[in-house]
Formats: structure tokens, sequence, C-alpha cells
């Protein structure tokens, strides 16, 4: 009996210490990307601006960050980051209509991050919505399933279509996203 209880005992433990060492990989993915900085950058907004499913789906471009760009003015030296912000009113209104998620909002706008490493490789980083939704019950795991299927959506890449053009913030402080973009904020 006590070999049994023992057994349960560290079969709990090495569930708990393999899911706390997975658990980062399983929140965020990281892929490379095929292309430099500023095409990367470019072909995921026109994937989010122009795709006729997304736009349907309420997607629009909600901000362009360098959040590199302070380490650097301080000093640092830092390879590129740029953050795309991107939302959908479809998807986030039903979780700001709720007081009991509400604080979900955090995670609005949905951003997916380009950057540089030492390799000289260019990577895309982006939350695994889909799986962070299912930690807060089934309204809030409906939605954000939803929003990891739109997601794929952004990083589909056609090699053979021409590079597009960066699409710059504006600046529009009244449309309450960070900095502009195709679109408002969320």
């Amino acid at each position: 009996m006590l070999k049994v209880v023992a057994g349960f005992i560290v079969g709990i433990l090495f569930t708990a210490v393999a899911g706390y060492l997975m658990m980062p990989s399983l929140m965020f993915t990281e892929r490379p990307s095929p292309y430099g900085m500023e095409e990367t950058i470019a072909r995921i907004q026109h994937n989010i601006a122009g795709n006729p499913t997304l736009k349907a789906n309420g997607w629009s471009l909600s901000g362009l960050r360098n959040p590199a760009k302070a380490v650097q003015t301080d000093g640092g030296n830092v390879l590129p980051v740029m953050m795309i912000e991107a939302c959908s009113t479809k998807y986030s209104k039903p979780i700001l209509k709720d007081d009991t998620v509400r604080f979900l909002s955090i995670l609005m706008p949905c951003k997916v991050s380009v950057y540089k490493k030492q390799d000289g490789k260019v990577y895309i980083g982006s939350m695994n919505a889909g799986l962070m939704g299912k930690m807060f019950g089934p309204m809030v795991g409906d939605v954000m399933g939803q929003v990891a299927e739109d997601q794929k959506q952004f990083f589909v890449f056609d090699p053979k279509a021409p590079a597009p053009q960066m699409i710059l913030p504006t600046a529009t402080p009244a449309a309450g996203g960070s900095g502009g973009g195709a679109g408002g904020g969320c």
C-alpha cells in the first residue's frame, strides 16, 4: 500500500514539474521568419488588414511599437524588436462587457512580436490564445479559441507575392490604440 501511495505522489510531482517546465513553450510560440524584419512585419500587417475573413471577424491593426527603442535611447545595445498590435471588436466585446473577465483587457490588443536574435535570424513570437483562454472558463475559452484560429492566418506567407510596404502608425490619439495603424484600438 505504501508503494502505491508513494508512486502516486511521485507521479503527481513529476507531472507538476513537467508542466512547470513546459508551460512557457505552451503559452507562447516562436517561429522563424523566412524574411527580414521589415518584410516580416509588412506581410503580417497586410495579412491582418487585407484578409477578407479577418476583416469579417472585425480585425484591424491598432498599432506598431518599438519596445527596443527605449532601451537603445537609454544607451543599451539590443537587437531589433517590433510589436504589431491588432484587435477584433467581435472578440473583445464579450470579454470587455463581462465584469468577471474584464481584467483580461490586459491581453488586448493582440500582440505579435517580430525580433532578431544573435543568430542573425528574424523570429515571430505570439501568445497561444487558445490555450490561454481555456484557463478562464468556457466563454473566454470559446472566444480565445476563435482568436487562435484567426491568428493562424496572420502568419500565412505567400513567397510568390511581392513584399508589401510596412503600414506605419499615424498620429490618431483619439483612436484608442497605441500609435495608430489602420484601425482603432479595442
